[in-house]
């Protein structure tokens, strides 16, 4: 800006303000001077002038910009003055990592010490900084000040060691100072679209508002879509009561969930069953059908109050412990022309109270009489909306129902939480989720850990009473899909060998999508489902081609963190996840341990002594893999391999993107053979995978995952590592 527009924008401002003569033209006296004085110190120090337009916050926009791992998004706060320029980068909203470099420009080397492992533009890499080395970086301003370039050399820790990496960013603002795109250029990442992410000053209104889906008698019924308080809950939390009760003992009733259920099988499970089990279903219509059906199983009725949505929950231990269905104020006339009395009615009984007042009455009330060998946490979805999809089970099993918080600053919660957690039996098992509202899922399974509880997800879990009472047919044996020869050697070449691995088990996700058997794939399996649903996994196991290779998960007998367990029942842990192993036919572990944070703000590593409990307590295993999102532990045992996910593939990540990803991987890790074991989210569907697989090069091979261990257990390129203890 000339020094004529300086002093012409202090008049406007001036005009439109109410001040005394002589009070301005003193005002406007020393502002003119000031503005003489920057002007003059620009021009002296060889500082651009319109580099100030690069000052203040700047907020992204996303649908201009690269996808971000994780975070999501990015918020830039730049002060450019002499004798040079503060970059503060706050990836994420919820979950958040802020970096700030302090950067003297004109080509000086700046040396910043590396205090922190994330590298935060591509957090699903398997790659980390090195904390407690130096980066260097220069920074020079060019186009009279409309450009910054921060050029940076820093090393990185990855799978196969270290690696020093070069990158240049790239600060471009536009003519009208109110858009700024950043782009990041780095000598490892030779192909796919470039990383840029576009961003509007934050007091730009316009643009910021701009910016802004014999006969076996047995019945089956289709639930509602609507899961919404004033829509069909209470209709569905009916059935699903009434499901409970009539599935004590035999499989009587099943239930087809809608089609955006989290668990997609339900349908193709029924046709399953009628095929192959021989299972005559009829359909059931209406709630009346359903009840007039199943009377006999029925003792009373429970009412919850709809104003107080925790009342339900507070219901469903009451239906178990009474035999009784779920029903609120509209249903009793139904109910009661079908014979059935009250046994509890909580209209009124909980309101203005807090969830930990609800709960603990209940606990007060009902939990001498309740299981302890089987808990339920109805979590999940909050507010207007619940999905108890496991609140059949509960019922069936006579389990105490909450939902409360497990993070230790919600003080009230967490400590109702504890008592009802430690009062369980060791190895118990802990139903359904969390709640999306009040804490997070490691938060939930820490605490279950510490208390050696066996977590079986989630909340919308369908039909578990059924299928706990089915049992698999006659004669069937749980076969894997394995491929390798016995004698044979696996001499892998000069190579980048992916396996591909889905997240969260079976049920979730791509099973029943197009293109499943059209590349090796390995899918997580729920190890309890053995005795807990076999017909479940008889079904996984029947459906499956010889491209489906199953692992056992997650970390024990269920999902534990094992580093939360304590150590003197840590063997036990193991010892019992293998025996179900040998009874599924595999011999593939996956561990995950986010009991000290996730992957980016905490630390996924295991230690060596965990380690040792699973090579000592599975010796049968051929390999173990470990994390989740990319997690940093390797080793080798007598040809036995612990690999870690390298990269976790989100459903948001578009194809180019990864694919460049996992090239820039290859160069990172410059041994061959390299080993990159990838984490599919459950959402992505096959087809899109092998898109993005197709898309490597010859230099990449895709391969089942137990020649994937064999090889890289025979030839370990990854340098041995674990969480260093104090």
């Amino acid at each position: 800006m000339k020094g004529e527009n300086i002093v012409r924008l202090l008049f406007v401002k001036f005009n439109c303000h109410t001040i005394e003569k002589a009070t301005m033209m003193s005002t406007l006296k020393r502002r003119i001077a000031a503005a003489g004085m920057i002007l003059l110190l620009a021009r002296s120090t060889g500082f651009p002038q319109e580099a100030g337009a690069f000052n203040g916050t700047w907020k992204f926009v996303p649908e201009k910009s690269s996808e971000i791992d994780l975070y999501e998004t990015l918020s830039l706060e730049i002060h450019a003055a002499k004798p040079g320029v503060s970059l503060i980068s706050i990836w994420g909203s919820g979950t958040v990592f802020k970096d700030t470099l302090t950067l003297k420009t004109g080509g000086v080397v700046n040396t910043i010490p590396v205090r922190d492992r994330v590298w935060p533009a591509n957090v699903m890499m398997g790659v980390k900084m090195e904390a407690g080395s130096v980066q260097r970086a220069t920074a020079r301003w060019e186009k009279n000040g409309s450009r910054l370039i921060v050029k940076k050399e820093y090393t990185l820790l990855v799978s196969e060691g270290k690696r020093n990496v070069a990158e240049s960013d790239t600060y471009d603002i536009s003519p009208d100072e109110r858009m700024l795109t950043l782009t990041i250029d780095r000598s490892t990442r030779k192909t796919g679209p470039a990383m840029r992410f576009v961003f509007f000053k934050t007091d730009s209104i316009h643009l910021a508002q701009s910016a802004m889906a014999p006969r076996t008698l047995t019945y089956f019924m289709k639930l509602a879509a609507n899961w919404e308080i004033s829509g069909s809950l209470p209709e569905n939390a009916l059935l699903i009561s009434l499901q409970g009760l009539a599935n004590t003992g035999a499989p009587r009733l099943y239930f087809v969930y809608p089609e955006n259920w989290d668990f997609r099988f339900t349908p193709f499970m029924l046709d399953y069953l009628k095929d192959k089990h021989h299972l005559d279903f009829d359909e059931l219509k209406s709630p009346e059908a359903a009840l007039a059906q199943f009377k006999s199983f029925v003792k009373g009725y429970v009412v919850w109050d709809k104003t107080v949505r925790s009342s339900l929950i507070v219901a469903f231990t009451a239906a178990g412990l009474e035999r009784a269905v779920v029903v609120d104020e509209d249903q009793i006339p139904m109910v009661e022309k079908a014979g059935l009395k009250p046994v509890a009615d909580f209209r009124g009984k909980f309101t203005g109270q807090t969830d930990a007042q609800i709960f603990q009455w209940e606990y007060d009330q009902y939990w001498n009489r309740c299981s302890k060998d089987f808990l339920v946490w109805l979590g999940g979805e909050s507010g207007a909306t619940m999905k108890p999809g496991i609140a059949d089970f509960g019922i069936a099993k006579r389990a105490f129902f909450a939902d409360l918080s497990t993070k230790p600053s919600d003080t009230l919660e967490y400590a109702l939480s504890n008592k009802i957690f430690g009062g369980m039996n060791r190895m118990a098992m802990l139903m359904g989720w969390h709640s999306y509202a009040k804490d997070k899922e490691r938060d939930y399974t820490k605490l279950a850990s510490h208390y050696v509880l066996r977590v079986e997800g989630l909340h919308s879990m369908p039909n578990l009473s059924f299928s706990s009472t089915l049992p698999p047919l006659p004669g069937f044996q749980f076969k894997n899909h394995h491929n390798l020869t016995a004698g044979k050697k696996y001499i892998p070449k000069k190579k980048v060998y992916i396996a591909c691995i889905q997240t969260d088990g079976l049920g979730l996700g791509a099973w029943v999508k197009h293109g499943r058997g059209t590349i090796p794939y390995a899918w997580e399996v729920t190890i309890n489902f053995y005795w807990l649903a076999p017909t479940m996994l008889e079904y996984f196991y029947s459906t499956a081609t010889q491209n489906d290779f199953f692992l056992g998960a997650l970390s024990g007998p269920g999902y534990m963190y094992p580093k939360a367990v304590p150590p003197e029942y840590l063997p036990e842990v193991v010892s019992t996840a293998d025996s179900l192993m040998k009874k599924l036919d595999l011999n593939v572990f996956e561990i995950m341990d986010y009991s000290q944070g996730a992957t980016v703000e905490g630390n996924t590593e295991l230690t060596k002594s965990v380690v040792d409990a699973y090579y000592n307590g599975m010796p049968d295993a051929i390999g173990f893999v470990n994390g989740y999102a990319p997690s940093y532990t390797f080793t080798s045992r007598r040809g036995v391999p612990l690999v870690s996910y390298d990269y976790y593939l989100s459903k948001e990540r578009p194809e180019a993107d990864a694919v460049a990803d996992l090239k820039e991987l290859a160069v990172l890790n410059p041994l061959r053979p390299y080993f990159l074991l990838l984490h599919v989210r459950e959402w992505s569907d096959i087809p899109r995978v092998k898109a993005i697989l197709d898309k490597l090069g010859s230099e990449f091979e895709t391969v089942p995952l137990d020649v994937f261990l064999k090889m890289a257990g025979g030839q370990p390129t990854f340098q041995e590592r674990f969480l260093k203890t104090k």
